[in-house]
């Protein structure tokens, strides 16, 4: 290699440290790296801002803009507060009844939005209704996080890294609900019953309590019906114009967009008030991210390692899927899944053509998701929802540790991938 790229190198490898070690904030380190990528000469202006192959991918940064617009505004119905007690109500005030409506409700909202503003909108809510029946929010938040990543697996926008990965691959909406969705169904009914078993202690039901939280009225937790039938109404037009993408030829980025542009037009929010809930430093990490990670293309590493990982599979398809498989979820458990997925991408990318690139060889996509989306949930750091998580917790007065967190992620984590293996290989290998 050259001495632009071994400088490539090191300048990701650092800001890389950085995002994982949290010592400096993940957007100063993305956008750093990107400078000093840029400084030295690994890439230049034309191949970071206009370049499809080594430039920001723009595709991503707007589904994500627009999804982020029409989450803000249904955040403002209440829609997600009137979800939490009418759940808590049919669970009847029972502690484990209560955390399977929670943990399905999470897992449906993730598949739908981000996971991240899904336990934002979720997780104060389950404060209110845990101080209400006397239980410790803790276990309830974790299995929510937990639930978030799983559920986010299953759809092209549930998760951060499936919108990478389908731009890299050039899959659709469709291509995640059909390879992806059913195992996640599954997923979910396994944790549901592995709740039961990592929580057991916790569930101390309390009669009198229980009785408080039936006299709760969830429609009082609406604020604007109006804007809550205007919301739903666009939020399905734009899950419809995902499903249809094969007949409607808009991509993902243009639909979440036109329907943000939409819902903000025809109700009475504001452009200030729509914009307010958009998580523009997530935004500009991806930008930075994908700055660094196109200039380790531009440089030849990326090509070079790809080259590489073909020979040491020696075009065993089997092989490569299940280490891919496990390599992901070790990875992801130790950093942030977001770098390790910008920066695993263009790999899997070579590999898949290497082994032919036909339906077969793309379960190395679905290896690299399920790697990184379960994986995430192994560590209080594998995962964007898991952070925010543990912040709200601390915020609230109660805090949860690391090791609180991840001596229950990693037993799930462990389990989720290995109920994954047999899938992938008698579907696909």
């Amino acid at each position: 290699m050259t001495v632009t790229a071994w400088l490539a190198v090191a300048v990701f490898i650092g800001a890389y440290a950085l995002i994982a070690s949290e010592k400096v904030h993940r957007v100063a380190a993305a956008l750093g790296g990107a400078g000093i990528m840029l400084l030295i000469h690994a890439t230049d202006a034309g191949a970071a801002f206009f370049s499809e192959e080594t430039g920001i991918d723009w595709n991503v940064i707007f589904l994500l803009l627009g999804m982020m617009v029409i989450v803000g505004v249904l955040k403002q119905t209440g829609v997600f507060e009137y979800l939490a007690i009418w759940a808590a109500k049919r669970a009847r005030g029972r502690p484990y009844r209560l955390m399977v409506l929670l943990v399905v409700i999470t897992a449906s909202a993730s598949a739908l939005l981000d996971n991240v503003t899904t336990v934002l909108l979720i997780a104060p809510v389950t404060f209110l209704v845990c101080e209400r029946l006397a239980l410790p929010a803790a276990p309830y938040l974790i299995a929510e996080a937990m639930a978030s990543n799983i559920g986010g697996a299953s759809t092209l926008v549930g998760d951060p890294p499936n919108i990478i990965i389908a731009s890299r691959g050039g899959l659709s909406f469709n291509d995640f609900l059909v390879h992806m969705a059913p195992m996640v169904l599954v997923l979910m009914i396994v944790f549901i019953g592995m709740c039961r078993l990592l929580f057991r202690r916790f569930f101390v039901y309390d009669p009198e309590r229980a009785a408080e939280v039936m006299a709760l009225n969830e429609r009082e937790a609406i604020a604007d019906r109006r804007l809550l039938w205007q919301s739903l109404a666009v939020l399905t037009l734009v899950m419809a114009a995902f499903v249809l993408h094969p007949v409607l030829h808009y991509e993902p980025s243009v639909v979440a967009v036109l329907g943000a542009g939409v819902l903000v037009a025809a109700t009475r929010v504001t452009a200030e008030e729509a914009i307010r809930e958009v998580e523009w430093p997530t935004l500009v990490f991806f930008a930075g991210l994908f700055v660094m990670v196109g200039s380790l293309v531009e440089t030849g590493v990326i090509p070079q390692i790809s080259k590489a990982a073909a020979e040491a599979t020696q075009g065993q398809l089997g092989f490569a899927t299940m280490l891919l498989l496990w390599v992901s979820g070790g990875l992801s458990a130790i950093v942030d899944n977001i770098p390790y997925v910008a920066t695993m991408s263009p790999i899997v990318a070579e590999l898949v053509q290497a082994n032919g690139g036909n339906e077969h060889a793309q379960v190395l996509w679905w290896a690299l998701a399920f790697g990184a989306d379960l994986g995430g949930n192994a560590t209080a750091v594998g995962a964007a929802a898991n952070v925010v998580v543990l912040g709200i917790a601390a915020r609230n007065g109660t805090p949860i540790s690391f090791w609180q967190f991840t001596r229950y992620g990693l037993v799930v984590t462990v389990v989720t991938i290995a109920l994954c293996v047999p899938y992938l290989w008698l579907r696909y290998v």
